[in-house]
């Protein structure tokens, strides 16, 4: 039986949604070397231990060792994609989305005996940021697609288990635009929102790396005022962790260990000794800038582009960002939506859907 997924592959974190299944999962787009672990307790969770050995045509370097995710996050040897990566093209953002396609194979089985052989087979649908589209979609779409391998090695609950993965089919659409379409449609793919379906809408998706604004008319992406803009919020989170290092001697190991302690409004860090440090100064500071920036970027599309008739802010950065957004934007009203960041991936698993034949609707060119 083969499985219809939608996958967002992006510079911060991957996230898939299986059709079908109860739970979206999300790993840190995050890896290190891999090594045989000396193990005092195990994690009471496989996703915070993915250690895997991964065998793929379309890598570099086939069949290595990694650690992904939560479990590279604390390693010194740790690495994030960086502004010159390219998601198409890289063998980090292909490592962490095989490693999120084999989980969620496993993720709501009963997991037999160590040494089993699961094969599973996908339609995926994903996407890109409007100014690598064109230029990368077909690349992308035949990195994915073919046959994979993952063994998961020390991860507790599936040690020992191989997924080999074929990917049959891509889908591969516009960040941003995927979001627009998952609000105008329901589970079904009919239009639930006639507003959005028929408008002629701007986005601002913010993620780590990319801003995009793709402008969508009765769902159709506009070829000459659809952008983006080589930057996002990980080099603000950069400056944060350079700052917070000079201030209190603290160094946050990645990213995504910054962003999550900034998600649980945990801005309170321990010092050498008994002491503790406010950073909420330092990430106000860069995020508001950060904010600025954009609200800046959107007034100027939508006075290049006056027919808009309205602005969403989406994404993981809009998250993030909404409420310094807001105070930035004055009088410019613009529209957040709840779970931002998981968005583009469900918009990707109903475009998958559709361009399967799972339905007719109008779905947005790609």
């Amino acid at each position: 039986m083969i499985k219809i997924a939608g996958m967002d592959v992006g510079n911060d974190s991957v996230k898939v949604v299986v059709d079908g299944s109860s739970r979206p999962i999300l790993i840190p787009s995050i890896v290190s070397p891999g090594y045989e672990r000396h193990i005092l307790q195990e994690e009471d969770s496989p996703l915070k231990a993915l250690d895997v050995q991964i065998r793929s045509p379309k890598l570099k370097r086939s069949n290595q060792r990694y650690f992904v995710g939560t479990l590279a996050m604390e390693d010194q040897d740790n690495s994030e994609l960086e502004e010159t990566d390219n998601k198409a093209t890289s063998d980090q953002a292909l490592v962490v989305a095989l490693t999120a396609l084999a989980y969620a194979a496993l993720a709501d089985q009963t997991y037999p005996a160590a040494g089993s052989l699961e094969e599973v087979e996908y339609i995926i649908g994903t996407g890109l940021p409007v100014r690598s589209f064109v230029a990368f979609h077909s690349a992308f779409e035949e990195r994915l697609t073919g046959e994979h391998e993952v063994a998961f090695l020390s991860t507790p609950g599936l040690r020992g288990r191989t997924v080999r993965i074929t990917i049959r089919r891509v889908v591969v659409s516009v960040e941003g635009a995927a979001a627009l379409y998952h609000l105008a449609t329901n589970d079904q793919l009919q239009v639930n929102n006639d507003e959005i379906h028929n408008g002629c809408i701007g986005i601002c998706e913010i993620g780590a790396l990319t801003t995009d604004f793709p402008v969508v008319k009765r769902m159709n992406i506009d070829n000459q005022f659809s952008t983006g803009e080589q930057f996002g919020l990980a080099a603000y989170l950069d400056s944060i962790i350079r700052d917070v290092e000079d201030q209190f001697g603290y160094r946050f190991p990645s990213r995504a260990k910054l962003i999550g302690r900034i998600r649980n409004r945990e801005f309170a860090i321990q010092r050498v000794g008994e002491g503790k440090a406010d950073i909420r100064p330092i990430v106000d500071m860069y995020f508001s800038r950060a904010a600025q920036k954009l609200v800046d970027l959107i007034r100027k599309r939508w006075k290049k582009y006056p027919d808009i008739e309205c602005f969403y802010v989406l994404g993981g950065g809009a998250s993030a960002l909404r409420s310094y957004i807001i105070d930035a934007a004055g009088g410019m009203r613009l529209r957040f939506e709840e779970d931002s960041e998981m968005l583009n991936v469900h918009g990707y698993l109903k475009l998958a859907k559709s361009k399967s034949g799972y339905s007719q609707s109008g779905a947005p060119a790609n």
